[in-house]
């Protein structure tokens, strides 16, 4: 069982495929960085007891599974996971700090999110302050297939829930490789105070269902730049929200919900 900095960081650097490491407590002045991996059948588990706290988590690496920690005023992001079949449950990420501000980001193929907390975002010092929020660029960062998010809550998030960039995003500074694909974002709850609840630039084939996007905005969801082939239906909107969906006309293809309202 782990308990302080030190027994932290020696469980995780001596863990191995199917090894489960507990954390209990407060161990608020240090980050949970893995760079281990599991493998099919036997991932690598970091389990918390629900009120275990941590200053941060990071995962770099395969077949890893947190869950039951909360990262409590860390460094910006909150959580950020790179890697493939990683899990992240029941866990949160509360008032994240400096850099651009995000409570999660995630990277990679295979990623679950699901029944998680991320709260009390700001835009401050020029912080774009998301929830979730991923990218693929020339910096390293990969695209993201196959990515579950599932029943998590943004609670007092200064700008998007969530926002997905692929390689050839309007950014301008895309990897130009793969492809960000197969997403589904279904029974979460945002409240944000950006235009849009989701923004969404080159990603195909996104399933949006069931959600309850509770902010101020002006759409919840905005497609663009060959978001082709989403779904979207089910959400419960904020009667303050002018429309759910704008879109952009090379997203078109492929699309199944109601219709667009406007521009992305």
């Amino acid at each position: 069982m782990v308990t302080d900095a030190v027994s932290m960081s020696a469980a995780i650097n001596s863990a191995l495929p199917g090894d489960t490491i507990c954390v209990r407590g407060t161990i608020a002045d240090k980050r949970l960085v893995i760079k281990k991996s599991g493998n099919q059948g036997a991932p690598i588990k970091i389990v918390g007891d629900g009120q275990a706290v941590v200053h941060g988590i990071s995962v770099d690496g395969d077949y890893v599974s947190i869950s039951g920690l909360n990262s409590v005023d860390p460094n910006a992001p909150g959580i950020s996971l790179s890697g493939s079949n990683i899990t992240l449950e029941n866990s949160t990420s509360i008032s994240p700090r400096g850099e651009d501000g995000d409570a999660l980001r995630f990277w990679g193929n295979n990623i679950t999110i699901r029944h998680n907390t991320m709260r009390d975002t700001k835009n401050l010092n020029g912080a774009h302050a998301d929830c979730m929020q991923t990218f693929a660029t020339d910096q390293g960062h990969l695209a993201s297939q196959h990515v579950l998010i599932d029943s998590n809550r943004c609670e007092e998030i200064d700008n998007t829930c969530l926002i997905m960039e692929g390689p050839h995003s309007l950014a301008g500074d895309g990897s130009g490789v793969g492809a960000s694909s197969d997403v589904t974002f279904t029974n979460n709850y945002c409240q944000n105070n950006a235009s849009e609840a989701l923004q969404i630039d080159d990603v195909q084939n996104l399933t949006i269902t069931n959600n309850n996007v509770a902010g101020n905005n002006d759409h919840a969801f905005a497609l663009q730049n060959l978001t082709t082939g989403a779904k979207v239906s089910g959400n419960k909107l904020n009667p303050a929200i002018h429309f759910e969906v704008g879109m952009d006309d090379s997203s078109a293809p492929g699309y199944q919900g109601p219709p667009s309202g406007g521009n992305p």
